[in-house]
C-alpha cells in the first residue's frame, strides 16, 4: 500500500498536475492540503473519473484538506480538530480508508513570529497533540499526514542559519513537533533516511528548486501498528519541476501487506 501527502496549493488551478501524478504514481491513499476551494468547488467528478473516492473539507480562498482512496470510499470520522482554536479554518479531516485511520492536516504557518499568528500555531499544535495521543491510545493503525509547517531539525532546511526567527523553525515549534513524535509516532521519511538531506518544498522565488534550496515540512507520522509494516518512504520531487506545479512535492510511504517483527527502539 502506498500512502501519500501532497500540498497542491490550489486543487482546481493545479488539477492537471494532480491528475497526472495520480495516474503515474497510483497511490492508494492521498491526503491533500491547501485546496483553496469552497466545499462546492472541489473537483469531485474529475477525481472520481481518475478512480478515487474522496471526502474533503473546503474553505473559500484558503486552507482546505481532502482524503482520496483509490477504488474505494473513505469513511469520514471527523472534520475539524477537537478543540480547534479557530473552527473557521478548514485544516483537519479524518477518515477510515483501506483498513487504516488517516488524519490529514494543514498546520498553520504562524508567521510573522512572534505575534498572534504564531500563538495560534502553537495552540493548534497543542490541540493536535491532545488528539494524537487519543488516537495512539486506541492502538489502531493510524497515519498523521500533511503539511506540518515545521522543519524538525537542521537537516530539514537548506540554510538553518537563515531560518532561526521563522515560525517554521523557531525552537517552540520544533519542540512541539518533538513532543508530538515522542508520544510514539514514527517520522517515516526520517526513519528510512536518517542522515539524508531530503526536502518536500521549494519556494517559487530565487530559483529555489534548481538550487535545491528546499525545506522538509510535509510529514507522515505512523502509529506503531503501521510503522511495523513500513517498507519505504520518499518524495516524488520530479513533480515539483512540472509546469504549473505546486511548490510542494508529493511525499509518500510504502507499507508491506504483512506485518514485520517490531524493531527494538
Amino acid at each position: 500500500m502506498k500512502i501519500a501527502t501532497y500540498n497542491v496549493n490550489g486543487v482546481n488551478g493545479r488539477l492537471p498536475v494532480l491528475l497526472r501524478w495520480l495516474e503515474e504514481a497510483k497511490p492508494d491513499i492521498v491526503c491533500l492540503q491547501e485546496l483553496k476551494a469552497p466545499q462546492d468547488r472541489f473537483p469531485e467528478t474529475a477525481i472520481r473519473d481518475a478512480g478515487y473516492g474522496a471526502i474533503w473539507h473546503g474553505q473559500k480562498s484558503w486552507n482546505g484538506v481532502a482524503i482520496l482512496a483509490r477504488g474505494s470510499e473513505p469513511r469520514e470520522i471527523r472534520r475539524g480538530l477537537p478543540n480547534d482554536p479557530d473552527e473557521g479554518h478548514s485544516r483537519y479531516i479524518e477518515a477510515a480508508a483501506q483498513g487504516i485511520v488517516i488524519a490529514c492536516l494543514y498546520l498553520p504557518n504562524g508567521n510573522p513570529a512572534p505575534g498572534p499568528k504564531f500563538d495560534y500555531k502553537l495552540r493548534w499544535f497543542d490541540a493536535l497533540q491532545a488528539h494524537a495521543a487519543e488516537l495512539l491510545a486506541t492502538e489502531a493503525p493510524v497515519v498523521l499526514a500533511g503539511d506540518f509547517n515545521v522543519m524538525p531539525t537542521d537537516l530539514d532546511v537548506y540554510k538553518p542559519e537563515r531560518w532561526v526567527d521563522d515560525a517554521l523553525f523557531r525552537p517552540e515549534v520544533r519542540e512541539a513537533y518533538r513532543r508530538l513524535v515522542s508520544q510514539g509516532w514514527i517520522d517515516a521519511l526520517r526513519e528510512k533516511h536518517p542522515g539524508e538531506r531530503i526536502y518536500t518544498f521549494w519556494d517559487y522565488f530565487r530559483n529555489a528548486f534548481a538550487r535545491d534550496a528546499g525545506l522538509r515540512i510535509d510529514h507522515l507520522l505512523l502509529s506503531p501498528a503501521v510503522a511495523e509494516k513500513l517498507e519505504g518512504a520518499g518524495v516524488d520531487r520530479e513533480v515539483r519541476g512540472w509546469e504549473k506545479s505546486s511548490d510542494h512535492a508529493p511525499t509518500w510511504v510504502k507499507l508491506s501487506d504483512n506485518a514485520k517483527p517490531k524493531r527494538p527502539r
